[in-house]
């Protein structure tokens, strides 16, 4: 195998890698199965394959082999895709910063894939999809604030339709792609840490398996099958309920085990690159949703009445707050693992975070204004900006409209945080699938949001994306 331009591939089973120049070899008995994995550097993608009948665009390659083959990978410099939001920022554009009331402005819903400013904050927000006009049955939202809803190099993201479908969109374009074969449901979908072709799905509402779909291809093959490797004989579903993510790098999972009929049995942790049962632990009481930390050293479990970070073993419990509300885990600035959540019952109705670690608490800013409150979600996926968490509004009420009410905003993991307003989000609250419940991407360029933009209606509801200029986070 010879790999041409900024890039490697690596070769399973077997473990050879091979980079831009070098020539690798390996050998296997005939029929042997071998998948081939193309990294692109970054300013590079890949550009095709010989040798192989494999698509050029699709960056994981199986084969069995029945005689030798002479592999040629090739990666060509990557086109600089110039943002459709270039237009909106101008020189010197800065986040509004600070907790100042800002009015709603009212605005039309938007036509599709038509950038513009945000009349309050200048942030570019574009509406992704047309449901009426578009695969996604009845409505396109996105489905969670604690779900990537983003690839690894931003260039995609998918939407969840009223009907259970998973659809690919393009996040520059904002085309609609394909209807994703494989996941339907809660499937829980989590994107690869790093090739933004693959993501990774259980079956609806759990299973014993762990796929993983090429988003070009739409293509699906199981990677992890714990089918009769568990404590629990009548185990019939691992999954996390919903909100759960795994680690960063994808290598570290928690499940909730249950049988058939969502009895719960226990907890495991499965190191995916080993394929491996790192821990396991038995339980009665079914948690309302757990996760994998970003770092992978601690499994947090949401039981209903309060909330408990383990080790990766299962060990050393802390709880870490006496109920169970919304919330995610976050990095700090050093790479520690942070529990973000809201504490209705503290006067202040606080907005805090838990080092996972040393297990110190951190006020971040109350929410509990002038006699009102309000719903929240967090977002803690920017794995490559650490330091920051998306928080989104809905539902508030008691008083006078606040700095944070039915809006999307950033929030400093620190003492006496910085606080960037970003976007309204022009939503009627109308239940359930109208809560904006924004997902931000690994880098906090891009946002995700669901509206049903000032139509007061339960289910005719988009996706809208904010795009941030590099940098706005200071």
């Amino acid at each position: 195998m010879q790999v041409q331009g900024g890039g490697t591939v690596s070769v399973q089973p077997g473990g050879v890698s091979c980079d831009d120049g070098s020539a690798c070899h390996e050998e296997y008995e005939p029929g042997t199965e071998v998948t081939l994995t193309a990294r692109a550097q970054p300013g590079y993608q890949l550009a095709g394959w010989t040798g192989v009948p494999c698509p050029a665009s699709s960056t994981t390659c199986t084969v069995a082999l029945e005689q030798p083959a002479s592999v040629t990978v090739q990666f060509a410099p990557q086109a600089t895709a110039r943002s459709a939001c270039a237009d909106i920022y101008k020189a010197g554009f800065n986040l509004v910063s600070g907790t100042a009331v800002h009015a709603i402005p009212s605005l039309p819903r938007p036509a599709k894939g038509q950038p513009f400013a945000d009349p309050t904050y200048k942030t570019c927000v574009v509406r992704v999809t047309d449901h009426a006009r578009e695969p996604p049955q009845d409505f396109a939202r996105n489905d969670y604030s604690r779900r990537q809803a983003f690839n690894a190099d931003g260039s995609r993201l998918i939407v969840y339709a009223y009907d259970g479908s998973w659809h690919l969109y393009d996040a520059n374009s904002y085309a609609h792609l394909r209807r994703l074969d494989g996941p339907a449901g809660d499937a829980e979908p989590q994107w690869h840490p790093t090739n933004p072709d693959l993501l990774y799905y259980l079956p609806t509402n759990g299973g014993l398996t762990v796929h993983e779909l090429n988003v070009s291809t739409n293509t699906s093959r199981v990677v992890g099958n714990l089918r009769g490797r568990l404590p629990w004989p009548d185990v019939a579903r691992l999954w996390t309920k919903s909100e759960g993510s795994p680690s960063a790098d994808a290598r570290y999972w928690a499940f909730m085990a249950e049988t058939s009929n969502f009895a719960p049995r226990g907890i495991v942790v499965w190191d995916r690159v080993t394929d491996t049962i790192v821990a396991t632990m038995d339980n009665n009481e079914r948690p309302d949703h757990l996760s994998m930390s970003p770092s992978g050293n601690h499994v947090v479990v949401s039981w209903l009445n309060r909330v408990v970070a383990y080790d990766r073993n299962l060990k050393n419990p802390r709880t870490l707050q006496a109920s169970s509300e919304h919330s995610d885990i976050a990095l700090a600035p050093n790479g520690d693992d942070v529990y973000v959540s809201v504490d209705y019952k503290a006067n202040d109705g606080a907005v805090f975070m838990v080092n996972l670690r040393t297990g110190e608490r951190t006020n971040l800013f109350p929410s509990y204004i002038s006699g009102t409150a309000t719903a929240m979600h967090f977002s803690g996926k920017a794995f490559d900006k650490p330091g920051w968490v998306l928080v989104s509004t809905y539902g508030n009420y008691g008083g006078a409209l606040q700095w944070l009410h039915r809006k999307i905003f950033a929030v400093q993991l620190a003492a006496n945080p910085k606080i960037y307003q970003i976007a309204h989000t022009h939503v009627v609250d109308n239940g359930y699938w109208t809560e904006p419940q924004a997902s931000v991407s690994r880098d906090f360029r891009k946002i995700l949001f669901t509206s049903n933009w000032e139509v007061n209606t339960n289910k005719d509801v988009d996706a809208y994306m904010i795009e941030l200029p590099e940098g706005a986070l200071k």
